[in-house]
């Protein structure tokens, strides 16, 4: 009895065809729902370790089935050939959002960074330093370990 709904189990999820499909989302979201050869609703969203990603409505992914007759589906991966930047080469990570901000990492190891920064925490930096535009500083200045003279007292 067991081996025979194992068997099924096994034949039905032969049948319904492959391990993976695209689709198309249609909720976006941690908990999306996708158009693959019918809408699956409330799929889990995986993604590589520290890396926390939503799709948009509209975004082709990829979803996986698995469990036991490939009863379980989740959604992996969005199709993102679209967003890669002209220079971009083999072996180079590029990093983007819907709204334009983005971090490039390229072969030679420049980073290309788009968008308003804001950091927390400490900057320490090692080389020249190239300012275009205005710098504010709010709080104190000190160059070779003493405060600017020229930036009041």
């Amino acid at each position: 009895m067991w081996l025979s709904r194992k068997l099924s189990a096994y034949r039905a999820a032969q049948q319904e065809g492959t391990a993976a499909d695209m689709g198309v989302t249609t909720i976006g979201g941690g908990s999306a729902s996708v158009m693959t050869r019918g809408e699956q609703r409330d799929l889990e969203v995986f993604a590589p370790g520290g890396l926390v990603w939503q799709p948009r409505v509209g975004d082709t992914v990829l979803v996986i089935k698995g469990g036991v007759g490939c009863q379980e589906h989740c959604v992996v991966a969005a199709e993102t050939a679209g967003a890669a930047p002209e220079d971009m080469a083999p072996g180079e990570l590029f990093l983007y959002s819907t709204d334009g901000a983005s971090i490039h990492l390229k072969n030679d190891g420049s980073i290309a960074v788009k968008g308003d920064l804001s950091l927390t925490g400490d900057l320490n930096v090692q080389g020249d330093v190239r300012l275009t535009g205005s710098a504010q500083i709010v709080g104190n200045l000190f160059i070779n370990g003493k405060r600017c003279p020229a930036c009041g007292a």
